[in-house]
C-alpha cells in the first residue's frame, strides 16, 4: 500500500520528450548561479565615467558605469568572460527548452485536467522568459542593447491612453535619460524571481498529479534527472567556453544617434522584428488622436493573441468537446458517474497522429512563427538571392496568411493517413518480408498480429 504513494511522488521519465523539463529547470539552475556572480562586480549607473581599462581602441571613451562594470567584468576579472557566456547561453537555452515543453503538452494532451494549471505555468515562463532575456541584454549598455531601446520607446509610445506614462516611467523626462537601465535591472531581478516561484510551484504540481504517459511506454529511469542535469550544466559551460556571445568591446558603448548594422535580436524575439518589417504602415485617426497600428500590432497585438491563446487553449477545447463527451459511441447520453471516471483518467497522453485537427493547429503555428522568424532576415535574403526588400516583404505578408492554411491542411491529411496505415496494420497484421508457398502452388508473404501495447496508468 507505500509502493503507489511513492511512484506517484517520484519523479521518472518513461519518454525522451518528458526531458524538455528538465532542461529548462537545470538551465535556470544556471542563469541563478552565474546570475549572483555577475551581481557581484555589474553596477547598472548610467552617469559618465572615463574608461581606462584593458581594452586599448576603447580607453579615454566617456562610457556609462554600467559599460564600464561589464567590459571590467568581461576583460579583467579571472572567469568573468566565461561566466557571462554561460549567463547567456543559459537565457537562450531556457527559452527554447520552455518552447519544446509547451509544444510536446499541446501535442500529447498533457495540457488536460488535472494538468491545467502546469500548461498554465509554462505558458507564463515563455512570456517571463522572453522578458528576462530582453531585460538583461540591455544591462552592459553597449551599443547594440542600445538600439534595443529604441523599439523600447516607439512600442511605449504607440500604446493608447498609457503610453506616454509607461515611457516617463522607463526613461525619465528625457531619452535615453539616466534611469532606464537601474529600471530594467531591477525589473530582470523581480522577473527571475517570479519564475523561481513558479517553477517550484510546478514541482509541486507534479507532485500532486503525477507524471502523464504514453499508452506505450519505457520502462520508467529514475537516474534521468541527475544525467539530465550534468548534461545541461556541461552543454551550457562548453557554448560559454567555445562560442563567443555579445562582444560588447566590439560594439562600443551605446549612443543614442547610433545603431550597430546588421543587429539581430535574439533568436525567441526574432518573430517581433519580422512582424514589425512586414508590417503595413497603417495609421488610425481617433478624432486628434492618431494610432500607429505599424507599430502596435506586431509588438502588443500579436504577441497578446498568442499569448492568449495559448492559455485559454484548455479551457477552449473543454467546451467546445463538452457537448459530445456527453454521448457515447452509440449517441446514448452517458451517465455522470460514468462521465467522472473518464474525466479523471488523464494520465494517457495523445499520439498527435490521433487528434489530427490539434496536431494541424500546432504546425499552423509553428508556420506563422517560423515564416515571421525569416522574415526578420528580409533584407539578407533580398540581398542573397538578388532581390528588393520590396520583393520580400510583399512575399512574406502573403506567406504569414497562407503558409499556416497550408500547413494546417497538409498536416491534418498526414495525420489522417497515419491512422489509416493503423488501422489496416491492426486489421491485416504487420509485414515480416518472409514468402511462403501455399499447398495449391502460390506465394504469400507472411503476416505477424499487430502487437498490443498494455494501457500504462501509472503515476497516479
Amino acid at each position: 500500500m507505500l509502493s503507489l504513494p511513492a511512484k506517484r511522488r517520484s519523479f521518472q521519465f518513461s519518454h525522451w520528450s518528458f526531458l524538455f523539463a528538465e532542461m529548462a529547470l537545470w538551465s535556470f539552475v544556471v542563469l541563478a548561479v552565474t546570475g549572483a556572480v555577475l551581481m557581484v562586480f555589474y553596477d547598472p549607473g548610467m552617469s559618465q565615467v572615463t574608461y581606462d581599462g584593458s581594452y586599448g581602441p576603447l580607453r579615454g571613451l566617456l562610457v556609462s558605469k554600467a559599460f564600464d562594470s561589464t567590459m571590467h567584468l568581461s576583460l579583467e576579472v579571472r572567469g568573468g568572460l566565461l561566466i557571462r557566456q554561460v549567463h547567456h547561453w543559459a537565457a537562450l537555452v531556457f527559452v527554447a527548452a520552455v518552447v519544446l515543453q509547451l509544444l510536446r503538452m499541446f501535442l500529447t494532451g498533457a495540457f488536460r485536467r488535472p494538468r491545467t494549471g502546469q500548461w498554465l505555468i509554462w505558458v507564463t515562463l515563455l512570456a517571463l522568459g522572453m522578458a528576462a532575456g530582453e531585460t538583461g541584454n540591455a544591462l552592459p549598455d553597449d551599443l547594440l542593447s542600445g538600439g534595443s531601446l529604441w523599439l523600447i520607446m516607439s512600442v511605449a509610445q504607440s500604446i493608447p491612453v498609457v503610453g506616454n506614462w509607461a515611457l516617463s516611467l522607463l526613461f525619465g523626462p528625457d531619452f535615453p535619460g539616466d534611469q532606464v537601465i537601474p529600471v530594467l535591472y531591477g525589473g530582470h531581478l523581480l522577473v527571475a524571481a517570479v519564475i523561481a516561484g513558479l517553477l517550484v510551484a510546478r514541482a509541486l504540481l507534479v507532485r500532486r498529479h503525477g507524471h502523464s504517459r504514453f499508452v506505450a511506454s519505457l520502462p520508467a529511469r529514475r537516474g534521468a534527472r541527475p544525467l539530465m542535469a550534468v548534461t545541461t550544466i556541461g552543454t551550457l559551460i562548453i557554448l560559454g567556453f567555445g562560442f563567443q556571445i555579445a562582444p560588447i568591446w566590439l560594439y562600443g558603448p551605446a549612443k543614442p544617434t547610433q545603431s550597430s548594422a546588421g543587429s539581430v535580436p535574439d533568436w525567441y524575439m526574432g518573430f517581433l522584428d519580422g512582424a514589425i518589417r512586414i508590417m503595413p504602415g497603417w495609421e488610425l485617426t481617433l478624432g486628434d488622436y492618431t494610432l500607429s497600428l505599424a507599430v502596435l500590432v506586431p509588438t502588443l497585438v500579436v504577441p497578446g493573441v498568442f499569448f492568449t491563446a495559448l492559455a485559454a487553449y484548455p479551457t477552449a477545447e473543454r467546451l467546445l468537446l463538452a457537448r459530445r463527451g456527453r454521448r457515447d459511441a452509440l449517441g446514448r447520453p452517458k451517465t455522470t458517474s460514468r462521465m467522472n471516471r473518464e474525466g479523471h483518467a488523464r494520465d494517457l497522453l495523445d499520439r498527435p497522429r490521433e487528434t489530427p485537427v490539434k496536431t494541424a493547429i500546432a504546425v499552423a503555428g509553428v508556420t506563422f512563427y517560423g515564416l515571421l522568424w525569416a522574415a526578420a532576415a528580409n533584407d539578407q535574403l533580398a540581398h542573397q538571392f538578388h532581390l528588393t526588400v520590396e520583393t520580400v516583404t510583399i512575399f512574406f505578408r502573403y506567406a504569414v496568411v497562407i503558409g499556416p492554411v497550408i500547413a494546417f491542411a497538409v498536416t491534418r491529411w498526414i495525420c489522417l493517413a497515419l491512422q489509416q496505415t493503423d488501422r489496416h496494420v491492426a486489421e491485416h497484421g504487420v509485414e515480416t518480408g518472409i514468402i511462403t508457398r501455399s499447398p495449391d502452388g502460390g506465394f504469400h508473404e507472411r503476416l505477424e498480429p499487430a502487437r498490443r501495447e498494455p494501457a500504462i496508468t501509472s503515476g497516479r
